[in-house]
């Protein structure tokens, strides 16, 4: 028997983003994101407010950089969720990361981080109901230490976190248990 539980957001697993932009004087800003999604082969939305210190790098900037967070730096990525650039200008520094400016955008690369795509910015959508930030995907690098042998990322090596929102847990990425587009081929029939 199922039980009603309101309007929760029902989403699960949810991604652990790391959104990355510089200031007009050149400064490393960093949040964490959850409420993130590819919308596109090329392209990436971010449901992110308004008021955020990144967001306002980021339509300085017109550029930004998404990296996928990991069980490795789990303090770091959820120091980056309760921090505000707007209130601690310091918020990078504090946690004794490292970053180089991309090659393909102007934006930081977070070196610790071993997923990042490095965006432009393409469009902003604000309406009633949402403000998202989309940001086409110029070039994606990854750490050799989370690709497989055809170079391909490997989530069981990548380790990324995922955030549960019922209980604002977070928890790694698991076993595979199928290939896609291939499990439901008998159904088909």
């Amino acid at each position: 028997m199922k039980k009603n539980l309101g309007a929760v957001p029902a989403v699960y697993p949810m991604p652990v983003l790391m959104v990355a932009a510089y200031d007009e004087n050149g400064t490393v800003n960093v949040m964490n994101a959850a409420w993130g999604m590819i919308c596109d082969m090329d392209k990436i939305a971010l449901f992110i407010s308004e008021g955020h210190k990144t967001t306002q790098n980021i339509l300085k900037a017109k550029a930004f950089t998404v990296s996928i967070a990991d069980k490795a730096h789990t303090a770091e990525a959820d120091f980056f969720g309760i921090a505000t650039g707007n209130k601690m200008p310091d918020k990078f520094e504090r946690t004794g990361f490292h970053a180089v400016r991309s090659e393909f955008v102007n934006a930081p690369v977070i070196e610790e981080f071993p997923v990042t795509m490095e965006c432009e910015l393409a469009e902003i959508i604000n309406t009633d109901s949402m403000y998202a930030i989309v940001g086409k995907i110029v070039n994606t690098q990854a750490d050799e230490t989370v690709l497989n042998e055809k170079d391909k990322v490997d989530p069981a090596k990548l380790n990324a976190l995922i955030f549960d929102q019922f209980q604002s847990g977070y928890y790694v990425t698991g076993e595979k248990v199928g290939q896609a587009w291939n499990e439901g081929k008998e159904l088909m029939k």
